[in-house]
């Protein structure tokens, strides 16, 4: 096998399974994103915080059941990805036929995997002197999602889980190429889900990072995020498909525990590492989906950073006020976003940037998407995840 040669296949990646606070599946999806009357997805709920207002992303109510899996596999983030499994089983039984189960392999990402469960088990517990019988300590371990998912569609490959906060999944994808391109695997499930728990909501309330209205990416007055769930999975391989992943970039800047370095040098690394591995200038770039967290200082790194390695003519706009932020699973979220942002849409329709127009003087002033914009030409889009710890990554998808 010519590993060299490999190392410059093309890599694509196939229809998204998704689910998340925007819908199940591709044509619900992508057409509550694309929407331009009023901004969808998000609802204001006390349900994770008891008499505390929050506006939070809650995926669909009707998840499937796991009471035929083992208890260790039993948790939400697992059924979130049946949900989105079952959209792409079809082709994932397609490649396991054409390769072998051994061929192909698991890579997916989170960063709350089964805590929710643990919440609950804890709180059972300092009532009733026991765990609830419901409960296994390994619900909560980063690996069970690529676990349950290697068991779900009986691949046999290299199956692993990546938790890097909020770049966790976008990795993933990278990681699934390089597999690919080193010829470890001949096919990849890759993606990433993550649930909403109180813990996380806790934890970004505590860091005074939680805005109880609609995240307002970019403004004046934005406040802070929203938090939400879901899963979203691919099949990637060197197979042609309509869309591939072209280009991906990754960095560390190490600056701080959960601010971003401020100038951008690490998210800049990581486009610029996307750009010149899929071969292509930033007046290439058709669309960027933003991280666009609505945090003072993400937003304030993150338009620098794109001022810097892409200018700011390029059509932008930040999908968490759809789907809130989805944490672990947000980079493969935004990547089946920006899939179906590319493919089917036939109009070249942009997914809008949701905010009060109000722009922060003190930042770089980037072309951000107003409803029913479309676009001249769709061939290339950026997505962006950047990450407590200063872990950054950058995709690139593509069609010919």
């Amino acid at each position: 096998m010519n590993t060299g040669a490999m190392n410059t296949l093309p890599v694509f990646i196939g229809e998204p399974g998704i689910v998340c606070a925007l819908g199940r599946g591709a044509r619900e999806v992508r057409a509550q994103l694309l929407a331009a009357d009023a901004p969808q997805g998000l609802s204001p709920t006390d349900a994770l915080m008891p008499g505390c207002l929050l506006t939070l992303g809650f995926a669909a109510a009707d998840l499937p059941d796991l009471s035929d899996c083992e208890l260790a596999l039993r948790g939400r983030n697992n059924r979130l990805l049946r949900a989105a499994y079952r959209q792409i089983a079809g082709q994932v039984e397609a490649v396991i036929a054409r390769y072998g189960a051994e061929r192909v392999a698991v890579v997916l990402g989170t960063s709350t995997s089964g805590i929710g469960e643990a919440e609950h088990a804890f709180s059972f517990r300092r009532v009733h002197g026991e765990f609830p019988p419901d409960f296994n300590y390994a619900q909560q371990e980063m690996g069970m999602p690529s676990r349950f998912l290697a068991m779900e569609s009986g691949a046999r490959g290299p199956a692993w889980t990546i938790s890097t906060a909020c770049s966790s999944s976008a990795k993933a994808l990278a990681s699934a190429a390089r597999l690919l391109r080193a010829g470890i695997a001949d096919a990849v499930i890759t993606g990433g889900a993550d649930s909403l728990c109180r813990f996380t909501v806790a934890g970004f309330s505590a860091l005074e990072a939680v805005s109880p209205a609609r995240c307002n990416p970019f403004s004046r007055n934005r406040a802070g995020i929203n938090i939400g769930e879901g899963a979203a999975l691919f099949v990637m391989s060197r197979e042609p498909g309509p869309v591939r992943l072209s280009g991906w970039g990754e960095s560390a800047d190490a600056y701080h525990m959960s601010a971003p370095e401020p100038s951008g040098a690490g998210a800049i690394a990581a486009i610029a590492q996307a750009l010149q591995r899929a071969q292509l200038g930033p007046s290439h770039i058709d669309y960027l989906n933003l991280h666009g967290t609505a945090t003072p200082h993400n937003d304030a790194m993150e338009s620098r950073a794109v001022a810097a390695a892409l200018g700011c003519d390029v059509p932008a706009s930040s999908t968490k006020p759809l789907t809130g932020h989805t944490l672990g699973a947000a980079g493969a979220i935004e990547a089946a976003l920006c899939w179906l942002t590319l493919h089917g849409n036939a109009p070249r329709c942009l997914p809008p940037h949701w905010w009060d127009s109000q722009a922060d003087q003190d930042l770089p002033r980037l072309n951000l998407i107003t409803p029913n914009t479309t676009a001249p030409r769709l061939r290339h889009v950026l997505s962006t995840s950047f990450a407590f710890g200063g872990s950054n990554a950058a995709l690139i998808l593509s069609v010919e």
